[in-house]
């Protein structure tokens, strides 16, 4: 499946938001298991009810089927989450280079203790900015902020 071409389309709400809901919530309980399952289900309803419908978001898809997807906010990378079957296939790379081609230099937001996609972002080029002890509901979990140079 690695060699499978990825196709990248525009967020369509009517018939998308369920599908990278999913992606969304199973990539999250891989990535960021230390927050809760709890808190990643009441995560879920703002995924689908405020994030999904307020920023500019491009899928991913193999076949026509949502693998991944990147939510921006202008150049801010809000979310990057690719289906834990899908990881490792260059979805992730394919969504970053597209935004990139859209908007040039990217930022973005990491957890510290999401080891592997700080690992994947610095190997991506991204560099780190700065770093806050607490998300953004003032939990303690610590983020790096990094950019990428367009």
């Amino acid at each position: 499946m690695k060699n499978m071409e990825i196709s990248i389309r525009a967020y369509t709400a009517a018939t998308d938001v369920e599908t990278l809901s999913a992606i969304w919530f199973d990539a999250s309980l891989l990535a960021h298991g230390f927050i809760g399952e709890p808190r990643l289900r009441d995560q879920r309803i703002r995924v689908e009810t405020v994030y999904l419908p307020n920023a500019e978001t491009w899928v991913a898809c193999r076949s026509g089927v949502p693998v991944g997807f990147i939510s921006l906010m202008d150049s801010f990378i809000g979310g990057l989450f690719v289906a834990p079957d899908c990881q490792g296939q260059g979805i992730g790379r394919a969504l970053i280079a597209h935004a990139v081609a859209l908007k040039g230099a990217l930022t973005l937001e990491v957890y510290t203790q999401n080891a592997q996609a700080v690992a994947v972002y610095r190997a991506l080029g991204f560099t780190e900015l700065s770093r806050r002890a607490t998300d953004d509901d003032g939990l303690p979990f610590e983020n790096i902020r990094m950019r990428l140079m367009g």
